[in-house]
């Protein structure tokens, strides 16, 4: 008879959570880093920068906005709104948003699709490689083995990430197909591609931001094409970073059309003078003496960049206002608002000065569309003073505007001289004998103006800024004043142009002679 051998076995404790992370410590690593994009970006750090990690508050709170995103596109809700972030150079934001951000994505949801995109494909390229690294490295890899690159799906530019899931030993491992990056600059090729999060950082150079055609092809493409490469348009959501370069950089451009799903972060490097410019506003309890990062961005280090940038990238790069604090070339506060208009036997010298735009533009891409502008301004007779007497502007056709002009010289009378700027080209050429035939019996002339507008705008702005310069009491003041005070970065400069060109002419001596001349005919 067989006697059943009885094994006893004893019952073996579970262990509890706190002793599986004591030991697998990189468990609980990739626990805490599961929880918290900013704690993985801390501890991923090494991997993408050989200094040592230096924390501030700001990337704290940009790495929660970020993760909040994430998590809704995770869940595939409708998106709360589009980010918007400015923030000085050297604050670690492309490591933050176009390094990490991506990667940490990929930890939680290997599935997602990322378009990223930069002034110029070699920057874009630069980020998209370091994130790659990332994945590659092995500290990654010790807390996240099952995420990798696919083999033949690995070009700097686009690249695949799979999701290799564990087996039992002598079965083949699953693998699930993950997301991708697709980088490029902007107004490059997205034909094909779509992502879950877009991520645009620095989508313009300082150099582009002085080019009015530069600016408008990049808000164009970024109109135009970028919102048609989205997964989901009402989840996919939009993520630009950049420091402020021109009151209508993509920025500016943005933030002028209002919409309600957007949310804006700006922080500029110091509040001393740009406290205005923090959004949200409460984010100014942050600052540590005034300062946004006193490690990264210390006083020593912003007079460094104050030094280099100038006085305009300064006020943009750093304080994250298209205009210095002072008001730009042009020191609008020094202009005085006269309530009456000086007497006639007080003024020297008038004259009228266009700057003529092309024909009018009609619907939504009229809305940038250049203005003709008019400005009449005088000098006084005994003092170095003048007196901005009338603006006339507006986005008119030929026909419209030849007839306006026409009008206003009627209303000037024949002891204003009329000054018409000519546009380079044979197209400038025949604008401008157009006009001075239609005012045949005026006293008018065409200008060919020489130099940038920056150039001819400068005596006109001494003046204003040493308190030379009135203002008539008028509706289109608050126009004229806006337009210079973000100047030579504001979006139109029409009417700097136009008196800039008025000013001239008042303090030649040909124009004098000229209305001389003029003012004895009348006699």
């Amino acid at each position: 008879m067989k006697t059943k051998t009885f094994i006893k076995r004893t019952k073996q404790p579970k262990k509890t959570v706190l002793e599986h992370l004591v030991e697998n410590p990189l468990l609980a690593v990739r626990e805490l880093n599961n929880r918290s994009f900013y704690e993985f970006l801390k501890f991923m750090w090494p991997e993408v920068s050989s200094d040592d990690y230096k924390d501030n508050w700001h990337i704290q709170y940009l790495c929660k906005e970020l993760q909040e995103l994430a998590w809704n596109v995770a869940l595939k809700k409708k998106k709360p709104h589009d980010l918007i972030i400015n923030v000085p150079p050297g604050t670690s934001k492309t490591i933050t948003t176009s390094i990490m951000f991506p990667v940490w994505c990929w930890t939680q949801w290997h599935w997602m699709r990322f378009i990223t995109l930069s002034y110029s494909a070699s920057l874009s390229l630069e980020s998209a490689e370091y994130s790659r690294e990332l994945v590659r490295s092995d500290r990654f890899k010790a807390v996240y083995p099952e995420i990798q690159i696919k083999d033949d799906k690995d070009q700097k530019g686009n690249y695949q990430v799979i999701k290799r899931l564990p087996s039992y030993p002598g079965q083949v491992d699953r693998v699930l197909r993950g997301g991708n990056r697709y980088s490029t600059s902007v107004g490059g090729t997205l034909t094909g591609f779509h992502g879950h999060i877009i991520i645009v950082d620095d989508p313009i150079n300082p150099e582009q931001a002085v080019s009015e055609v530069e600016l408008r092809n990049a808000n164009h493409w970024m109109d135009q094409t970028l919102p048609t490469r989205k997964v989901d348009k009402a989840v996919t959501p939009t993520v630009m970073i950049m420091q402020r370069l021109h009151e209508d950089d993509p920025t500016g451009h943005r933030l002028a059309k209002k919409k309600d799903n957007l949310r804006h972060i700006c922080l500029p490097g110091e509040i001393h003078n740009y406290e205005k410019q923090v959004s949200p506003p409460e984010l100014v309890a942050n600052y540590t003496d005034g300062l946004l990062d006193p490690v990264r961005l210390d006083l020593d280090s912003l007079k460094e960049l104050e030094v280099d940038l100038g006085q305009y990238g300064y006020a943009g790069q750093v304080g994250q206002s298209p205009t210095p604090p002072a008001g730009g070339m042009f020191k609008v506060d020094n202009l005085t608002i006269r309530e009456r208009p000086p007497a006639v036997e007080e003024i020297e010298t008038v004259i009228r000065y266009w700057d003529k735009a092309g024909t009018k533009q009609k619907g939504k891409k009229g809305v940038n569309a250049a203005y003709t502008a008019g400005v009449k301004m005088a000098k006084y007779k005994t003092q170095d003073r003048w007196v901005v007497l009338d603006v006339k502007r507006g986005r008119w056709s030929s026909e419209e505007r030849e007839s306006i002009i026409k009008s206003t010289a009627q209303t000037d009378g024949r002891d204003t001289t009329v000054y018409v700027e000519q546009e380079p080209g044979s197209g400038g050429k025949e604008s401008a004998e157009g006009t001075i035939r239609n005012l045949a019996g005026f006293a008018i002339r065409a200008e060919s103006p020489k130099g940038d507008k920056i150039y001819r705008a400068d005596p006109f702005s001494v003046q204003v800024n040493y308190g030379n310069v009135e203002l008539l009491r008028a509706d289109w003041n608050k126009d004229f004043i806006d337009e210079h005070r973000h100047f030579p970065h504001s979006r139109y400069k029409d009417q700097v142009d136009a008196a800039g060109g008025a000013f001239a002419k008042l303090t030649s001596k040909r124009s004098a002679r000229v209305l001389g001349r003029t003012k004895n005919r009348n006699q």
